[in-house]
């Protein structure tokens, strides 16, 4: 318990810190299952201590299941129980983009973002805990896109706080079973069909029983360092970018000597945030090397033509436009 507290604790203290002088309310996710509850609880002990600082909690009803709103109100009584104020059930229509997954977990998301706005909150902390973490670089690993998917949920994106990354699941389970608080086991954590369930039930205990103890943790560090190195390395970019693009008639240039001197992966980058940044399009690791070549393996071939973008080089300079219709 003091554990999961502690954590709570110093994300709140650190939160409340960036709204001085004004009264700072953060909703909790709940789902009413192990992780969540632990959070709901740490929070409102955490929240009742400090000043100026209150914590409610959203629920979010997927419909998915059969009594997903029994399972709905009885998370809001916890919550209740728990002294969380406001206590908010939304309830959504989840659609088929991406996959079940991802689509419930869009739908979710915006109705987190939602509520959030509703009520004036700060932020909506999330249950994700470590062993969270894990299982999503795994599955980071093995859709092979690179560095930045095996950097794992960062701890803050906009909105979203998870204090709980350090914190193994075991122990937010031991937290409600201390406590007397009875928590919901939502059915689909143990449905194979899901790749994260297959992930969590075989993957990562064979890792553990192969490779021995710790590989959780050992996954959890990796992200925190490959993040650290993504920050750095997108800052380097930036601070390149601003340096070297011009706009042109059609679009925007960058000089193909300075792009090719970079490494490759300054190189690809300053590639990729020239294209998100000018024309709001998200390149593929394929098309980012189709558009260096230009830059790195000039031999006088002609334009790239990508979905929404031309890049071609003319006199030095790759000058990216869009071939999207006004």
């Amino acid at each position: 318990m003091a554990d999961v507290r502690r954590a709570v604790r110093s994300s709140l203290v650190e939160l409340a810190a960036s709204h001085p002088g004004s009264p700072v309310l953060f909703l909790v996710a709940l789902s009413g299952g192990p992780d969540s509850l632990a959070l709901a609880a740490a929070t409102a002990f955490e929240a009742g201590r400090l000043v100026d600082v209150a914590a409610g909690a959203v629920i979010v009803d997927h419909g998915l299941q059969e009594g997903s709103a029994d399972v709905a109100a009885n998370a809001a009584a916890q919550a209740r129980t728990l002294r969380l104020d406001p206590v908010i059930v939304k309830t959504v229509a989840v659609g088929t983009a991406g996959g079940p997954e991802a689509a419930a977990r869009d739908a979710r998301y915006a109705a987190l973002a939602e509520a959030s706005i509703e009520c004036g909150a700060a932020g909506v902390l999330l249950g994700h805990t470590l062993d969270d973490q894990a299982e999503t670089v795994l599955l980071g690993l093995a859709r092979g896109s690179g560095p930045a998917s095996l950097t794992g949920m960062d701890y803050r994106s906009g909105i979203f706080i998870r204090p709980l990354l350090k914190i193994r699941r075991a122990t937010t389970a031991r937290f409600c079973f201390d406590s007397g608080m009875e928590p919901w086991i939502d059915p689909h954590n143990d449905d194979e069909r899901f790749t994260r369930v297959r992930v969590r039930n075989r993957v990562l205990p064979t890792l553990e029983k192969e490779l021995g103890p710790g590989v959780a943790e050992a996954l959890s560090r990796t992200a925190i360092q490959l993040r650290e190195d993504a920050d750095a390395l997108d800052l380097f970019a930036r601070d390149q970018l601003e340096e070297l693009a011009e706009h042109a008639e059609a679009g925007i240039s960058l000089p193909a000597k300075a792009l090719a001197s970079n490494p490759p992966a300054l190189r690809q980058r300053i590639i990729r945030m020239t294209v998100a940044a000018e024309f709001g399009l998200s390149l593929t690791r394929a098309h980012t090397l189709e558009v260096a070549r230009l830059a790195t393996e000039w031999h006088g071939q002609g334009p790239v033509d990508l979905p929404g973008l031309r890049v071609e080089r003319q006199d030095g300079l790759l000058i990216f436009s869009s071939t999207r219709e006004a």
